[in-house]
């Protein structure tokens, strides 16, 4: 998968590199939508910098009609555990989280969150929170949100990966 050795900072994060891809469908809820069920791919690659590429892609898992598209860099301050995750999301939302690496944990909180003022609909997010933890040989990840209408952390997100050989996603 990569062509250049991965950057001494990168160890601590290096169980998160490779292609990773639900078998059962993920779960999203949130108080104001309806509770719906997606599948997703999740691929973290190293170019040989001190952070890993991102790119997520969900999709529905009936319709197989593509969800959800985001990318961005998780990067790790050299010689910490101090961890920055920066994504953008194809509907016009950009956040950076920071964080910490502990052992097989990544915790994350928002520092900022910007969205496109223009079609956007309500109601803004205001805050995210994200865990991603490797337990055996699978990757489990949960999302919070805060939005304008609902200002706690509530949980959005619960999803379940495992390492694959090949991306579905191209």
């Amino acid at each position: 998968m990569n062509q250049l050795p991965m950057h001494n900072a990168l160890k601590p994060l290096g169980w998160l590199e490779g292609i990773w891809r639900t078998e059962n469908v993920g779960l999203g809820k949130f108080p104001t939508i309806n509770p719906f069920k997606y599948y997703e791919e999740i691929t973290f690659t190293s170019i040989g910098q001190p952070m890993l590429n991102y790119a997520a892609q969900s999709w529905h898992p009936e319709k197989k009609a593509p969800m959800h598209r985001e990318v961005g860099f998780l990067k790790i301050i050299p010689n910490t555990n101090t961890v920055s995750f920066f994504i953008a999301h194809n509907f016009g939302l950009t956040t950076i989280e920071e964080g910490e690496i502990n052992d097989y944990v990544v915790n994350l909180l928002s520092t900022s969150i910007s969205r496109k003022a223009e079609g956007s609909k309500p109601p803004a997010v205001l805050q995210l929170k994200r865990e991603f933890k490797l337990v055996d040989d699978l990757l489990y990840q949960t999302v919070y949100m805060a939005t304008e209408t609902t200002p706690e952390l509530t949980e959005h997100l619960k999803v379940v990966y495992k390492k694959q050989q090949e991306s579905l996603c191209k």
